[in-house]
């Protein structure tokens, strides 16, 4: 029996959802092959485990029947599913077989490692309705030597060369990532050099965290260790670039209409995400209305203003 599979193929009971009933999260595979040397999953979890096909879909069409809308595909490198499997990527034929359900609307995509994004996976986003044109690919600095410190597969160069492809084959494409500030020997100049990749990047969703010692990690032996105050320094520069960044990017939307999937009332107005943002961890798009409408209902909502990080409209009819 492989390690941690209790539980891991669909029994077809019903789900409890800790999500909306109109959203819920698919995971598609098990454990990490990664080895980031800051992180404790796999020793936690295990080597990856795809789950089959089959069952996955079996799952989400649960999931549907039940009046989810939005599927959110999740694992620690979804871009690596079936590898282990089937000896291919297979995650932009999942995607593809997930479309097919009746029912679905969205199919949003997680945790994309940048060096495993190949032209099959960009064609299946770029020309399937389905998928939202939103991609979640965790960078984590830029700079080739902490890269390399960090046990990650990709340099600077590839990173630039990515974000610009993905710009220029999906148009519109919303691209979050994550990075990591402080990293056990991130010299002033590293840090600086990642500020300007972020300038540069323009990314529509950041998250940022300041490195944090794990047990039993490679990175938590390292010397160098960064004080606190200047983590929280860093932290604090990165933001206030990516603020600036992200009221840009909102700016661009004001007269633009975008298709919002209705989350809920706040008793003056309603409120939702566009493709561009996911379920807990982005903005929300909040507009007026005239007629009835409900959570998990999708709407037309036409831009006329933006805040730092939320857009507001008014709904076309």
């Amino acid at each position: 029996k492989r390690l941690g599979d209790i539980n891991f193929k669909y029994t077809g009971s019903e789900r409890v959802l800790t999500t909306p009933a109109y959203s819920a999260f698919l995971k598609i595979a098990e454990g990490c092959d990664n080895f980031c040397t800051y992180c404790v999953i796999p020793k936690l979890r295990g080597r990856y485990r795809s789950r089959e096909i089959d069952d996955i879909i079996k799952e989400a069409r649960a999931l549907a029947k039940s009046g989810v809308k939005e599927l959110i595909v999740i694992a620690q490198d979804t871009t690596r599913y079936g590898v282990d499997l089937y000896g291919e990527k297979k995650l932009a034929k999942l995607l593809e077989r997930l479309s097919e359900i009746e029912g679905i609307e969205w199919i949003r995509v997680h945790y994309s490692y940048p060096e495993e994004i190949d032209d099959n996976l960009i064609e299946t986003f770029k020309n399937n309705d389905k998928i939202v044109k939103y991609m979640d690919i965790p960078i984590q600095h830029c700079n080739d030597r902490i890269l390399k410190l960090m046990g990650r597969r990709t340099t600077k160069e590839s990173l630039v060369n990515l974000i610009k492809k993905l710009r220029r084959e999906i148009p519109g494409i919303a691209i979050r990532t994550s990075l990591i500030v402080g990293f056990p020997t991130e010299t002033e100049e590293e840090f600086l050099e990642l500020c300007e990749f972020v300038k540069e990047a323009k990314f529509d969703r950041l998250g940022v965290f300041t490195y944090s010692k794990e047990e039993d990690t490679p990175a938590a032996k390292l010397k160098g260790q960064i004080p606190k105050r200047v983590k929280e320094a860093r932290f604090r520069k990165i933001m206030k670039l990516q603020n600036k960044i992200h009221i840009e990017k909102n700016e661009e939307f004001i007269g633009k209409d975008l298709l919002v999937l209705v989350e809920g009332f706040d008793g003056t107005l309603y409120y939702g995400r566009s493709y561009r943002d996911s379920i807990d961890i982005d903005p929300k798009v909040y507009f007026g209305a005239l007629s009835d409408i409900k959570a998990g209902d999708f709407v037309k909502v036409r831009i006329n203003s933006c805040l730092d990080y939320d857009l507001a409209g008014e709904m076309l009819l």
